[in-house]
């Protein structure tokens, strides 16, 4: 399909062919974009919470009643669970909460997410993103004329440095290259902006993917 390419300064700069079994699937899955976003997620989360067990704890384990005759349960120690201060029960332990995922499932996910943005015109294509001063007010200006309020921004290789800079102080805009797009910045934004070159990168990404 034929996408409209606009400038920075939203002016017409011709057209690009965009790949329709990337951009124009007609039915997107919910469930796809659900398992890989949540896959995301998961290999992002630390894991470092920790709780104290009971071996763990630094109280005394010294008998502190009698055997019998005391009228109450026959504790050994402070540190059982149930005392203040006493170590946790099956409290968390640090670990990794990452998980597989067939890298074909998340290719097809991608192209879904792709599509969902083309499907509902929040998809807009430049024909770069350079800058030759880095301006805050001039980017936001140029984002004024697109209509951008909440985008991802997606590069050939490598993002211009004036552009990036500019940017960065616009909040709910983020800046990638080509080897970031991921789904979950993609259905968070309301909007993504695709360079030519990163629509050339992209096309390329699936093309070697279907060669493989």
């Amino acid at each position: 399909m034929k996408v409209e390419v606009k400038t920075l300064a939203a002016k017409d700069a011709g057209a690009v062919d965009l790949d329709d079994a990337v951009f124009g699937i007609d039915e997107v899955r919910a469930d796809l974009l659900q398992r890989v976003v949540k896959w995301q997620l998961a290999r992002r989360q630390a894991g470092t919470h920790k709780a104290q067990e009971r071996n763990e704890v630094s109280r005394t384990g010294k008998k502190f009643g009698r055997q019998k005759g005391g009228g109450g349960a026959r504790h050994g120690d402070r540190r059982a669970p149930i005392f203040v201060g006493g170590g946790k029960a099956h409290g968390p332990r640090v670990r990794s909460h990452a998980h597989d995922l067939p890298k074909k499932v998340r290719a097809l996910a991608l192209k879904h997410a792709l599509s969902s943005k083309a499907g509902t015109e929040s998809l807009i294509i430049v024909d770069e993103a350079v800058m030759k001063d880095a301006k805050t007010k001039k980017v936001r200006d140029a984002f004024a004329k697109l209509n951008l309020s909440n985008a991802l921004i997606i590069d050939g290789d490598t993002v211009d440095a004036n552009f990036a800079k500019a940017a960065g102080n616009i909040p709910h805009i983020d800046i990638l290259p080509a080897q970031g797009l991921n789904v979950y910045d993609v259905l968070r934004h309301d909007q993504l902006v695709l360079t030519k070159a990163a629509v050339e990168k992209i096309h390329a990404r699936f093309a070697a993917k279907e060669t493989a």
